[in-house]
């Protein structure tokens, strides 16, 4: 039985208490937050105990954490939890700063803690048939990923490139199975005091040229990723987890034949909290470590410092 703890009510930490309270082996030690009312309208619904200070719900004891508070306080919280040695999941972006970042991986791994970033679209199942259709990605010409929407007044302290940005970021890692070489972002702001807007153009070291395209000034939601590669096209809605692959075209007849995967439907963020418990449970590497989200913020700071 995991004893657990969420800090942080907002939307996503409420996606993580409540597929916690949804699990046979997991006991809700508390949750922390500043909001009083949000604090009563959980423990209504789920029935757990709540707490306004972080440093009361450690004085229990956990054997997991979920950090879901604004970016800007991931640092100070994750240190606190890494110094009671507690297992913990961090929202992404792990950090606010690269220098943030790197402190909280070599502190878990001094403490010999697990530590791992919650970029939960690894967990989608559209990216997971998009990554096992282009295998090792020795044929891939390039991937150009798509995440636009609509301003979310929730998100008060970070640009679109560290909010939406960092999901895809983290899948052109992931998807190529390459660091990049080279990266680039032009973007502007029109609401807020954060850049709402982003194209990131980048090649990774194995050659895969990437695109990504990121706003918060769409009207709707989309989030798709096309990938294009010698023998095959790829097309994945990530909101309705459709995967199309198209054939090459051929010259001889001028068609192309297409193939939809199917895929059960699933929920990625209960997907990524049970195979963080089960690495937990078996001893194994957690699926996203500190160092992955690590990365993520290098290449934060290798586009954001060019465009100052």
């Amino acid at each position: 039985m995991f004893k657990v703890g969420v800090v942080g009510l907002g939307w996503m930490g409420r996606v993580h208490l409540r597929n916690y309270t949804e699990m046979a082996d997991v006991e809700v030690v508390g949750v922390v937050d500043v909001d009083t009312e949000v604090l009563k309208e959980v423990e209504g619904q789920f029935g757990v105990k709540t707490y306004t200070s972080l440093d009361e719900l450690l004085e229990n004891d956990l054997d997991v954490m979920s950090v879901c508070v604004p970016t800007s306080l991931h640092h100070e919280t994750g240190l606190k939890i890494i110094e009671k040695k507690i297992n913990l999941i961090i929202e992404k972006p792990l950090a606010a700063t690269a220098a943030e970042g790197r402190e909280l991986v070599l502190k878990a791994e001094d403490m010999g803690i697990k530590l791992m970033v919650g970029h939960v679209e690894r967990f989608n199942p559209a990216v997971a048939r998009v990554k096992e259709l282009i295998g090792d990605a020795e044929d891939v010409i390039s991937i150009q990923i798509e995440r636009v929407g609509p301003y979310p007044p929730r998100i008060q302290d970070v640009g679109v490139i560290k909010d939406l940005g960092s999901h895809d970021i983290d899948l052109l890692r992931y998807l190529s199975g390459s660091d990049f070489k080279s990266v680039y972002a032009v973007c502007s702001t029109s609401i807020g005091k954060h850049e709402d807007s982003a194209l990131i153009t980048a090649e990774m070291e194995n050659g895969v040229l990437a695109n990504i395209s990121t706003n918060w000034v769409t009207p709707y939601k989309g989030r798709n990723i096309s990938v294009a590669c010698e023998s095959k096209y790829i097309h994945a809605n990530l909101i309705t987890q459709e995967v199309k692959e198209y054939s090459a075209f051929s010259t001889y007849d001028k068609s192309y034949s297409v193939r939809e995967w199917p895929l059960m439907f699933r929920e990625p963020v209960k997907e990524e909290l049970t195979q963080f418990l089960n690495a937990l449970r078996n001893g194994t590497e957690v699926p996203i470590p500190g160092s992955d989200g690590l990365e993520v913020l290098n290449i934060f700071e290798r586009i954001l410092g060019e465009n100052k």
